[in-house]
């Protein structure tokens, strides 16, 4: 396995992950698009497989240089949300706050892919961290800090520490989440000093691992998120549905099962974002709606993630899974229909029995 991470088209080219032909316009993209493929992830795809569900997610396509009408460069709305750098207050209770651009690999739905990359700053600059810890400190609703970026798993264990140190001396701040592909794409990084960096003295910290196919938990992907469980980090994933990754109920069901069985809570299941050049790995919700149906009552309530979209333009996420609560009926005679995961339906209360 390589070491060397691939960052543009002849390298992906030499490591026949694109093929020649494919190369002028994956340097179209690249020079859009941040790039870069780890050997963690690069070592499962299968270069035959036209159709890698690993490949799709990392290695570049043509089909990203064509540009829908409702894409948007900031298609969640951070902007909008943004009262100082570094921070985005959407909520009431809780912020984001991004650490960096920064990522160990780029993915190729990213909602932030016009945000991110290389020839971005590696790090929010002193003074404006100092900004964003200020702003976090004078608005006393804010409950919880969701470290993101980028990914925040790319610095140091040295500035992590020092983050978490300004946050649990926060008193309104109880909770610290942290948003990460690293344990699935870099494992190594996941140190025990950069694990006990994440701890806080008096608070939990959560770690979301963002996750989209079971061959991504790799045994040393599964030893790194070993190591935050047994630091008593709780753990949950999120993970994007996308087409031709894990937009079946097998595939779906499979990784849902696998992160419980890594201690990994499933968490949201996001619909796909409207980010420029992702139209070829959005999905319709329709269908999104009917493999929640399918993963229902067929596997555990533990392995149920919450369906999920970023309404455009900021306003948030909602739930838009299925629906199965049905009112009948008006004006004193309403009823109440509930569906089961066979699809069956079923008044409630019951008829009273004669």
């Amino acid at each position: 396995m390589t070491r060397q991470t691939l960052r543009n088209a002849a390298q992906l080219c030499d490591r026949n992950l694109i093929a020649p032909a494919e190369r002028a316009a994956v340097e179209q993209v690249a020079a859009r698009y941040a790039v870069a493929l780890p050997p963690a992830l690069a070592a499962l795809i299968d270069p035959s497989d036209a159709s890698d569900p690993i490949a799709r997610q990392f290695v570049p396509d043509a089909a990203e240089l064509e540009h829908q009408p409702h894409e948007l460069s900031d298609p969640i709305g951070d902007d909008a949300h943004s009262p100082v750098e570094g921070i985005v207050h959407r909520y009431p209770d809780r912020v984001l706050l991004k650490l960096t651009h920064v990522c160990a690999v780029y993915c190729r739905f990213c909602f932030r892919r016009e945000m991110v990359g290389p020839d971005k700053p590696n790090a929010l600059s002193a003074e404006a961290l100092a900004a964003a810890l200020d702003y976090i400190r004078t608005h006393p609703a804010i409950w919880e800090v969701i470290l993101t970026g980028g990914d925040p798993l790319v610095l140091s264990a040295r500035r992590l520490r020092a983050v978490m140190k300004a946050l649990n001396d926060i008193a309104h701040v109880k909770v610290v989440r942290i948003h990460t592909r690293v344990p699935i794409a870099d494992p190594a990084r996941i140190t025990p000093d950069l694990v006990r960096a994440l701890k806080l003295k008096s608070k939990p910290t959560y770690v979301a691992v963002h996750v989209n196919h079971a061959r991504e938990l790799t045994p040393q992907a599964r030893a790194a998120c070993s190591r935050m469980a047994d630091a008593g980090i709780p753990l949950l994933a999120q993970t994007v549905l996308l087409s031709g990754v894990n937009d079946s109920a097998e595939v779906l069901g499979e990784l849902m099962r696998a992160l419980v069985e890594c201690r990994i809570k499933p968490y949201y299941l996001h619909h796909a974002d409207l980010a420029p050049g992702t139209a070829h790995l959005r999905t319709d919700i329709a269908s999104g709606q009917d493999l929640m149906r399918a993963l229902r009552g067929r596997l555990s309530g533990l392995c149920q993630p919450s369906y999920v979209l970023d309404i455009p333009g900021g306003h948030g996420k909602s739930p838009i899974g299925p629906n199965y609560f049905v009112r009948t009926g008006s004006n004193g005679s309403e009823r109440v229909v509930i569906e089961d995961y066979n699809g069956q339906r079923h008044a409630y209360p019951p008829p009273a029995l004669d």
